[in-house]
């Protein structure tokens, strides 16, 4: 049987991965990181080095939504002026949807999608993880026999992974195996302790969470770290937000919701939500008055909330 490990460049997955190596043979270990566009170089590196540490091949996947693409623009051409939209927001979306796919999974999934995910609707996880993962399990399938798929993912994320079983069933040779479950956070960095795995650095610079940079459920302290560690994202989002606000028949979408909540759309896109919620992460508890002593000391070189700096 083959063990297909999910990799991510994060602390649970290389958790995974070294969980596999202490229970089976090299050879028997295939393993694969599903690239969203959407992650901060650091990952990718992170992703590397993990290859070179453990001698296990990592094979990266990339989600193409030129299919879906050209029957966006196809609908937007031939449909969206009978809908009563004005030639000008018409020609706003085509100007953006002709030249094609822009090559970023996250952004042409939410070109498609004419907005981004959120917390309510996380299709992001399901059309540039999980559908490129089970595509490449079915190939592994049909040249070696069965795939256990190995997640690292663990009970005490949340409450929706709290409710999932250490093994499933798919089917069709397929069988899900989720090891570290029940694992808490101190055993995921135990285990890198122990194989001499360096975590990815991003934990160490206050990001909860390195799978996306920014994921749609990044918190409110790690925004407030990567914006000021690393600008130039806070700026990608911005030109993320025009494009996919250019080819929405309402000509706005925003990243993150509004913290607010109770300003128009018309402003919201004026401003470019991605900067209020930027901001609002400055603020102290309440997103009433700026926190003055976040923003008179600077941030340490470490200042990782999983106690990697001690």
């Amino acid at each position: 049987m083959i063990r297909l490990v999910s990799i991510s460049g994060g602390k649970d997955s290389t958790a995974t991965l070294l969980v596999a190596l202490e229970r089976h043979p090299k050879d028997e270990i295939f393993a694969a990181f599903a690239d969203t566009g959407n992650e901060h170089e650091l990952t990718y590196e992170a992703v590397r080095y993990l290859e070179r540490a453990t001698g296990i091949r990592v094979e990266w996947l990339k989600q193409d939504f030129t299919h879906e693409w050209s029957r966006k623009r196809d609908y937007v051409r031939d449909k969206w002026a009978g809908k009563g939209v004005p030639d000008h927001v018409i020609d706003r979306a085509l100007a953006v949807l002709d030249p094609g796919p822009t090559g970023v999974p996250f952004l042409d999934l939410c070109v498609v999608k004419s907005r981004f995910p959120s917390s309510l609707s996380q299709f992001c996880t399901q059309h540039l993880k999980t559908e490129p993962l089970t595509d490449y399990a079915m190939e592994l399938i049909e040249d070696h026999g069965e795939v256990e798929s190995w997640q690292g993912v663990r009970a005490d994320e949340s409450l929706n992974r709290a409710g999932l079983s250490e093994r499933e069933v798919v089917g069709g040779g397929l069988t899900i195996y989720r090891p570290i479950l029940t694992w808490s956070v101190d055993d995921v960095f135990a285990i890198h302790r122990k194989h001499g795995i360096e975590p990815n650095p991003l934990y160490s610079m206050g990001m909860d969470r390195v799978g996306c940079f920014p994921c749609i459920n990044t918190n409110k302290l790690s925004l407030r770290e990567m914006a000021t560690r690393f600008p130039l994202h806070i700026d990608r989002i911005e030109e993320w937000e025009r494009i996919v606000g250019e080819t929405s028949r309402r000509q706005f979408s925003t990243f993150f919701p509004s913290p607010g909540g109770d300003r128009s759309p018309a402003e919201v896109h004026a401003e470019g939500n991605i900067r209020q919620v930027v901001e609002w992460s400055r603020t102290s508890r309440g997103g009433k008055q700026y926190d003055l002593m976040t923003e008179l000391v600077d941030l340490p070189a470490c200042s990782s909330s999983y106690g990697l700096c001690e």
